[in-house]
């Protein structure tokens, strides 16, 4: 009789998770801003014993151009556990890259190598075909299947986005998991409490609203997304819409608590358009609804309009720009990035209504460029914007690359490429940890994912 044993990196619990042992390589997701060159996976070395500490060991370059990688995601992790569709057979062995411009699915194997190998490529007229969807953007493991958003209908240019599901092992497009999506139209990130089969998506824009930059005229209107939507994840069909209000535009990551029981989490918000500030808000489940509460506001500062790229200069301020938050597997701490100013923030939510600043550290700005401890004569451009929690808490990491059009409007002098590391318990940099410039061979990183899984990849069935 065979005995299926779990991947030993599925843990039950946040707890377990916590407890595990660290991770000792990252994969980085980089992309070729020109699209003249391959996107590629770069393979960091995390372990502070190795004597190729904090530099590119593995390096895998994808088999087409203009991919322009974005996020990406396991193809299975601790929700493998839930008793409500076990799968404690399968591997946390898969990284499933999507194209964020091409539209095409990548599924890249880990085991027993350090560079990923390339073992099947989802296309665009597939995701298109069988779910409606293009532009492919966030990959969550889910119980009974690969969950990946898109925020484009099929045409690749206009709506409705939404969410597609992949079979977790062939990886085929299944098809659209929405059956009824109300009144849901613009897409960008999702998650779930998966104990109370409610899943929640956020707001971004269409293809044709984002694939050139920030359309001023779409910003100033008001017209870029500014609502959080709730789901039956079982039933999947749409509950209920919460609107922040349309001064608050682009609310992008969602971060739920990795706790099982406890219904809330965090969204952060790019911009308000009447004051250029930014803003980290809060759901929750109240008197028999979903309610949002703002309970972090970071103001945009001052500056010389001389100082400013083109599009900046009418305002005379920096806007903070949050572009990504991390909470921490234990949910006591929360990580801001504010990848205008260069800023990174950390948080203590304990108590998730009255979260209270614990640190800041700063490394480049569109003003400022703070220069990295590592390297105090190297000029980092770009700021803090996609951030990483080890499954402790204890490491925290960061890239600088948002999204190419993007980097060009904000950081025209363009972005540079680097990465870092933040010792978590005393909110310091680690001066043995910069990988940049030439590091990744000119192309510019954007999302990390650690071995094992870390603070935002896997979700949990038991506290």
């Amino acid at each position: 009789m065979t005995l299926w044993t779990p991947d030993p990196t599925f843990y039950p619990s946040p707890r377990d998770a916590a407890g595990a042992p660290s991770e000792k390589i990252a994969y980085v997701a980089a992309f070729d801003r020109a699209a003249e060159r391959p996107d590629a996976l770069a393979v960091l070395d995390t372990d502070p014993s190795s004597s190729a500490y904090g530099t590119v060991i593995g390096w895998t370059d994808l088999p087409n151009t203009g991919d322009e990688l974005h996020h990406f995601g396991w193809n299975a992790c601790s929700s493998a556990l839930c008793p409500n569709a076990p799968h404690p057979h399968v591997e946390r062995r898969y990284l499933v890259v999507p194209g964020l411009r091409s539209s095409r699915i990548h599924i890249y194997d880990t085991k027993d190598r350090v560079s990923p190998e390339l073992v099947k490529v989802v296309e665009a007229e597939a995701l298109a075909a069988r779910a409606g969807y293009s532009r492919p953007h966030t990959v969550h493991c889910g119980p009974d299947g690969l969950y990946v958003s898109a925020v484009g209908g099929a045409d690749g240019r206009d709506g409705p986005g939404g969410i597609a599901v992949l079979d977790h092992t062939s990886f085929e497009v299944v098809g659209q998991w929405e059956v009824d999506r109300g009144p849901q139209y613009l897409a960008y990130d999702f998650w779930w409490h998966i104990n109370q089969d409610v899943l929640i998506t956020s707001e971004w824009g269409t293809p044709s609203m984002i694939e050139d930059g920030v359309v001023g005229e779409l910003l100033l209107g008001r017209k870029y997304g500014h609502k959080l939507h709730f789901w039956d994840l079982r039933k999947r069909t749409h509950l209920q819409e919460v609107d922040l209000g349309d001064e608050y535009q682009m609310p992008l990551e969602l971060r739920p608590a990795h706790d099982p029981t406890r219904l809330y989490g965090f969204v952060g918000v790019v911009t308000s358009v009447e004051d250029l500030s930014a803003s980290v808000w809060l759901w929750f489940h109240e008197d028999g609804r979903w309610q949002a509460r703002k309970v972090i506001s970071i103001p945009a500062e001052p500056a010389a309009a001389d100082l400013l790229p083109p599009l900046l200069q009418p305002f005379g301020a920096v806007p903070p720009l949050v572009t990504d938050i991390a909470l921490s597997v234990d949910d006591q701490r929360l990580y801001v990035s504010c990848w205008g100013t260069g800023e990174i923030k950390q948080y203590d939510v304990s108590d998730p209504y009255e979260p209270v600043e614990l640190g800041s550290l700063r490394v480049g700005g569109i003003v400022r460029r703070t220069p990295h401890p590592a390297d105090p004569g190297f000029v980092p451009r770009g700021g803090p914007q996609m951030v990483e929690v080890s499954r402790d808490g204890r490491r925290v990491y960061l890239t600088n690359s948002l999204y190419g059009s993007w980097d060009d409007q904000f950081y025209p002098e363009g972005v540079g490429a680097w990465m870092a590391k933040i010792d978590a318990d005393s909110f310091t940099f680690d001066s043995r940890f910069f990988p940049h410039g030439d590091d990744f061979r000119g192309l510019r990183p954007h999302q990390v994912r650690l071995q094992g899984g870390d603070a935002s990849s896997d979700s949990y069935c038991y506290p």
